[in-house]
């Protein structure tokens, strides 16, 4: 999956130490799959530092490998377990959670506005609920331990490390799908090819950049149907 951090400058390495406490899911590096909400935050991060917002983009393998190393939370959508989740992660005083990796909707201005109202008690938690049901979709991932930043990559180094194979196999996957290279790049890179690509293992690397769209190919033509 492409994801994207907002902020006031490039992310080269994350630091953990320097993340915020308290926020949605805990202390942690955080992402979204949507680039414009990236965009958002990275002007209003940018305009207190008195600095251009930066977009950094990432992919973040979010099959089998990672479910394995790490111990991952799903939110599927905004609900009484995700809110209890967030005010146990607002509060100061609770401790952190174990979990490795946290995905779910994001409490933004509007949610935390009515987060403060049910936590002093000026709206039930059903009618809280209620409202959740109408509200935009959102998304973040919270990447909270050393071990979760191993399903992490900068999409930079990713693309040098396969650029043989990636530019050739994009512009071919353009011309035969009709499609811009922003959506073939998400393509790609979304492809249960590419993460047996990105797994050494498998030797796949080792394979002409032809070979290599040919399985893709196989495998987006049955997914496209």
């Amino acid at each position: 999956m492409q994801v994207y951090h907002g902020s006031y400058m490039k992310i080269d390495k994350i630091d953990l130490s320097q993340c915020i406490p308290n926020k949605d899911f805990g202390r942690g590096f955080y992402v979204t799959k949507f680039r414009h909400h990236a965009e958002s935050w990275a002007k209003v991060i940018g305009r207190k530092h008195k600095a251009e917002g930066v977009i950094t983009e990432f992919l973040f393998y979010d099959g089998q490998f990672t479910e394995q190393l790490c111990k991952v939370k799903h939110f599927e959508e905004y609900n009484e377990e995700w809110l209890d989740f967030v005010v146990f992660n607002r509060n100061p005083m609770s401790q952190m959670h174990d979990f490795d990796i946290v995905e779910g909707p994001v409490a933004n201005d509007k949610v935390q506005n009515r987060i403060n109202d049910f936590l002093k008690g000026n709206i039930s938690k059903q009618d809280f609920l209620k409202e959740l049901k109408y509200h935009e979709e959102t998304h973040q991932i919270c990447f909270c331990t050393l071990k979760s930043l191993l399903t992490l990559k900068s999409i930079n180094d990713t693309l040098s490390e396969f650029a043989h194979i990636g530019e050739p196999l994009l512009e071919k996957l353009m011309i035969d799908f009709e499609i811009d290279e922003v959506r073939a790049t998400d393509l790609f890179y979304d492809s249960d090819t590419f993460a047996a690509l990105s797994n050494k293992s498998t030797e796949l690397y080792k394979k002409s950049w032809q070979e290599i769209y040919e399985l893709l190919k196989i495998e987006l033509n049955k997914n496209l149907k």
